[in-house]
């Protein structure tokens, strides 16, 4: 059969609200293997996500440069997902075309016995975007609610409660100025079955394997029922939720660029007026 080229490039229908979880979400209905709203397949994605990238870079410059004067607007970006599902190729591939002293990454590990000592939120407040910046959460605060669950290590009682200080520090970021871009990457469990299957047929691999995926893997069906709670309980606050389908990662990362310029465009951050006479500066120049 022979290779079907790409009918089309661009975004037919905007994924900030297509892709948005509304009152009605159901996670089992989404499937994996689609790239709505996207006009085009594989080819066109990537010369999408070349092409966004110079617009991606200028808007993030601006911001960073408004921020040298008074602007307190900033961007953090959460993502979720099962393994394997493409976080760090959204990091490097998406994020990774901007200027690096702009961005903040932190990815949250399984949390250290001094942070263990506090609030699930302490450890999170302090890698919170300062203005001018793009934060990036490799997992979050998220987990606390997801692995705690189906690992048991809180009740329901403490679950519940964690969704409503969720929801506060979300509200709280959010009137100060921080867009909250919050993405779960979605893909099948036959797909990340495949992705680890590489991972282990490959050397040049073998560093990203974890053998506890593995064992992840035996708890599918609860964590897509935590990632449903947690949809169903965090969503409809200061800061939506949105799910990508995920097998295809050339439009899992252009539709993340996607929702981090749309953002971008909400902000609208302007360059800086100068604070001395150009022309001025322009005549010093020219005499020396």
């Amino acid at each position: 059969m022979k290779k079907q080229k790409d009918s089309g490039s661009g975004w037919a229908t905007d994924p900030s609200t297509l892709l948005r979880v509304g009152d009605d979400f159901v996670l089992a209905d989404v499937d994996a293997n689609a790239s709505p709203g996207f006009n085009g397949g594989k080819a066109s994605g990537k010369a999408e996500l070349k092409t966004a990238a110079d617009e991606l870079s200028e808007k993030q410059e601006r911001l960073f440069a408004a921020s040298k004067v008074d602007a307190t607007d900033a961007v953090l970006l959460v993502l979720q997902a099962m393994d394997t599902a493409g976080k760090g190729g959204i990091v490097r591939h998406v994020v990774g075309s901007v200027d690096p002293q702009g961005v903040g990454l932190t990815a949250f590990k399984a949390p250290t016995k001094a942070e263990l000592a506090h609030d699930f939120l302490w450890r999170i407040r302090k890698a919170v975007p300062d203005p001018g910046m793009i934060g990036v959460f490799d997992r979050s605060h998220y987990e606390d609610v997801l692995i705690a669950r189906v690992r048991g290590l809180a009740d329901d009682t403490e679950i519940e409660r964690r969704y409503g200080a969720i929801l506060e520090f979300e509200q709280e970021l959010v009137d100060r100025g921080i867009r909250i871009v919050k993405v779960m990457l979605h893909i099948s469990g036959d797909e990340q079955k495949a992705r680890l299957a590489k991972r282990l047929d490959r050397p040049d691999k073998h560093w990203k394997f974890n053998p506890g995926d593995i064992d992840e893997r035996q708890h599918w069906p609860a964590y897509q029922e935590a990632y449903q709670s947690v949809f169903e309980r965090t969503s409809g606050g200061a800061a939506p939720w949105h799910v990508v389908p995920a097998n295809k990662k050339w439009y899992a990362r252009v539709a993340v660029q996607r929702l981090l310029l749309n953002a971008l465009t909400e902000i609208d951050p302007q360059w800086p007026p100068a604070d001395f006479d150009v022309e001025e500066q322009k005549a010093r120049l020219a005499a020396t």
